[in-house]
C-alpha cells in the first residue's frame, strides 16, 4: 500500500542507524512489525498462570483447568520401527576406544 507520511527526520535516521536498514522503507516496516509481534506477545502473556504444565511435552502433558475438558487422547501400539528405536536407544554404548 503506497501512503504518504511526514516522519522527524532524526527519529528515521536513529531507527534506521540503530537497525541497520538500507531504506527508510525497511525500518518503517520493521517498526510496524515490531508493534504487531508486541501485540501478540501481549495476548500470550493474558494466558500467564491459567494454564498448567507438568514438564512432559506429550499430548497429555498440559493439565487443564478443571472447567475445560481436556482432548480425547487416541492410544494405539507402537509400530515396528518405533519399538527397534526405543530397544537400540536403552542399550549401553561400550566406552574408550577399540
Amino acid at each position: 500500500m503506497r501512503t504518504n507520511i511526514d516522519i522527524d527526520d532524526a527519529l528515521m535516521e536513529g531507527a534506521m542507524r540503530a537497525g541497520h536498514f538500507k531504506t527508510k522503507k525497511e525500518a518503517v516496516e520493521a517498526g510496524l512489525a515490531l508493534l504487531a509481534r508486541q501485540a501478540a506477545y501481549r495476548e500470550i502473556l493474558k494466558w500467564e498462570g491459567k494454564l498448567q504444565w507438568d514438564g512432559d511435552d506429550e499430548p497429555g502433558g498440559l493439565v487443564y483447568p478443571p472447567h475445560t475438558p481436556a482432548p480425547p487422547l487416541v492410544l494405539r501400539e507402537p509400530t515396528a520401527k518405533e519399538l527397534a528405536a526405543k530397544s537400540t536407544a536403552t542399550r549401553k554404548k561400550p566406552h574408550g576406544r577399540r
